[in-house]
């Protein structure tokens, strides 16, 4: 395998990079899905567990609280028998989940198992060096 030293400046700065500009994408992308689409979540998953305890505050505690309730019901969506074991959601709002929802939710699942694979890339082949 050849170093990253070796390579054009214009390849190791997108490829070490990249990972920077996917998480700025996400934040911008988690945002959106906040302002627009949380009460349609909150309202699609109201009979769970963690939506009842928390409905009144979801989408009011803050810039970062809002970020992570997002990663939340990402997690919850694309991984819903954990979530239906640990109690936190039911499992007739997670058959019944609107699926142009779970498909943004699913796209935001992407990035940041994208971006975690590919900052370990990253990070692997500077290691390497």
């Amino acid at each position: 395998m050849t170093s990253i030293d070796t390579w054009s400046p214009w390849v190791a700065l997108i490829a070490t990079g990249g990972p920077i500009l996917l998480a700025i994408v996400n934040v911008i992308y988690s945002l959106y899905l906040r302002s627009r689409h949380l009460d349609a979540i909150k309202e699609a998953l109201k009979h769970s567990r963690y939506v009842y305890l928390w409905g009144p505050s979801l989408g009011r505690r803050g810039l970062i609280w809002s970020l992570l309730e997002i990663v939340k019901f990402t997690g919850m969506v694309t991984l819903p028998k954990t979530h239906i074991r640990l109690g936190d959601l039911d499992p007739t709002d997670a058959e019944n989940f609107p699926s142009r929802l779970k498909r943004l939710l699913q796209i935001k699942a992407v990035m940041m198992i994208g971006g975690g694979v590919w900052l370990g890339v990253v990070f692997a082949l500077l290691q390497s060096r």
